[in-house]
């Protein structure tokens, strides 16, 4: 019997098929979180299952600037009310000194409730609580992006479906106890002397890292609350809904967007827990515009890229400040590509500088003629530039940015300096020793070797698990035991309490004991001096 090349490439297709254990699953992505930076990251998943042959729907509020065609996307955009007081928030935030990591958090804690609330807005639509109403669809797996929202986990449980999240943190005290990853707290340092060589080994980091540690169990309570309230303004009705404390129990498996043995630090994870950094930068770049190729391809003297991110807008930031930075930039030889949302009102015109709303930031990074990356301190950003080999000037604005950008430098990789009282000559100083200085650029080139040397690509590890997940409908067996233990057993507090007791118990036995022994011999010596007076 001859086989025809057309039923051997189907033989071959189905054996691929039958290897993988899974042919198109139907994916529900839950990305409804009003940062532009984090929906990239998310999306970039969901674009990968969709490559993958995967049914991928996702529900966001912004428009995704990564997307696929075959992404069925349910949009629940703000309204033009709305839109403008998000923005108003990010720029409030802007204006403040947030380098204090305790300051930061409880002031985006306090701010934020407003986009919080129109998270839980959009799970409130028709068109996204039909996902579950409706009995005609089905989904394997739903895809969180995470942001301190695990209320969301009970939309999983509404489909019926398992739950993986994506988180652009690496894992730490405010997401790992999901999935039971241990906090070694004598150790991983939570402040922004994160990056130090003595980091968690010297008594004084140690007992910092003691008390940021309770800062974050504070921290984590009060967002907890906020996250029981919205869970039970969302599902209380559905009496099979299991409570909040339960439910937070049932996440499979986390991938973060980190990579701990290039970022550091080194920590012992669970098996739920999957490094996908970089998983939104491409392994090729894509052709530039011909108005960004031509102006980099001509920058004989190298070019630098000015982007503080996608949440801060232009409009921001001080106009001091931008005139400032423009008389800096306009005067060197460089070419600076300058990110700018409103260009009927630039911060000047210069044959040397090009202003663009949008930037495709990754390719720009990837050109061999960009020299220097000015940024706002974003994971994503400083993930991109340090991929690609490139050195940073840091200005960090709120967040984690001051501990990313303190960790930049600690690294090698460049210099930071304060965007609220930034003066010209420094920047002007800081701009010339990062492109005259070789050190940066070859401390972070070493630093791209190690990030790309895997053994996995983090798009192959992301379908994989994503897949393994499905496979083993939810993956069970990977939980850590930590995530059905509460914090006294898990601490072994009670353990500890009854071995103080038993050795207090032993302690006060043998002095009851060694009184009555003293007690006896006392007694006997009186007696027998007794007797030898009479």
């Amino acid at each position: 019997m001859t086989i025809n090349p057309c039923q051997l490439l189907i033989l071959i297709l189905a054996f691929t098929g039958s290897m993988n254990g899974i042919q198109s699953a139907n994916i529900l992505g839950l990305f409804t979180s009003l940062s532009p930076s984090h929906l990239i990251i998310q999306m970039s998943t969901a674009k990968i299952l969709a490559e993958r042959g995967h049914n991928v729907t996702v529900v966001t509020v912004l428009k995704p600037l990564v997307t696929h065609k075959d992404i069925n996307l349910i949009q629940v955009p703000l309204s033009t009310e709305d839109a403008q007081r998000h923005s108003e928030i990010i720029g409030s935030m802007s204006k403040n000194d947030n380098s204090n990591i305790i300051v930061s958090l409880f002031g985006m804690l306090k701010r934020t409730g407003f986009m919080f609330r129109k998270m839980v807005v959009a799970l409130k639509d028709p068109r996204v609580r039909d996902l579950y109403l409706n009995n005609g669809n089905k989904f394997d797996l739903v895809v969180g992006g995470y942001f301190m929202n695990e209320y969301q986990l009970g939309f999983a449980r509404k489909v019926k479906a398992p739950i993986v999240l994506v988180a652009l943190m690496p894992p730490n005290q405010m997401i790992g106890s999901l999935i039971g990853n241990p906090l070694e707290g004598s150790f991983l340092s939570a402040d922004k002397d994160a990056g130090k060589k003595d980091q968690g080994t010297s008594f004084r980091q140690r007992l910092t890292n003691y008390f940021y540690s309770q800062f974050f169990k504070l921290f984590n309570y009060l967002s907890e609350r906020r996250n029981i309230d919205f869970y039970n303004e969302l599902f209380a009705e559905d009496p099979s809904m299991p409570p909040f404390h339960d439910m937070v129990k049932n996440v499979s498996l986390i991938f973060f967007a980190s990579h701990g043995p290039s970022e550091g630090p080194i920590r012992a994870l669970v098996p739920a827990a999957i490094e996908i950094g970089g998983i939104h930068i491409k392994d090729k770049p894509d052709p530039l515009p011909k108005d960004l190729s031509s102006f980099l391809g001509n920058a004989t003297d190298g070019a630098i890229l000015l982007s503080l991110g996608s949440n801060v807008k232009s409009s921001h930031v001080k106009p001091e400040t931008v005139k400032k930075m423009f008389n800096v930039l306009s005067k060197l030889k460089q070419r600076v590509i300058w990110k700018w949302e409103d260009l009927e009102k630039t911060p000047g015109k210069s044959d040397n500088i090009l202003y663009s709303k949008w930037l495709p930031q990754d390719d720009v990074l990837a050109h061999p003629n960009t020299k220097l990356f000015i940024n706002h301190a974003g994971k994503g950003g400083i993930t991109e530039a340090a991929y690609h080999g490139k050195p940073m000037l840091a200005l960090p604005i709120f967040g984690d940015q001051p501990g990313n950008a303190i960790s930049m430098v600690q690294k090698g990789f460049g210099l930071t300096q304060s965007l609220l009282t930034l003066e010209e000559q420094p920047f002007l100083e800081a701009i010339q020793d990062i492109l005259t200085n070789p050190q940066y650029t070859e401390k972070v080139s070493s630093y791209s070797s190690l990030y790309r040397d895997r053994p996995i690509t983090a798009r192959k590890s992301l379908i994989y698990w994503t897949e393994y997940v499905i496979r083993h409908h939810g993956a069970a067996h990977l939980q850590s035991p930590l995530v059905h233990m509460n914090s006294i057993a898990a601490n072994n507090l009670d353990v500890y309490v009854l071995i103080f007791v038993s050795l207090a118990a032993v302690i006060l036995l043998l002095k009851i004991v060694f009184k009555f022994i003293i007690k006896t011999i006392a007694s006997k010596s009186k007696k027998g001096k007794k007797q030898k007076k009479h």
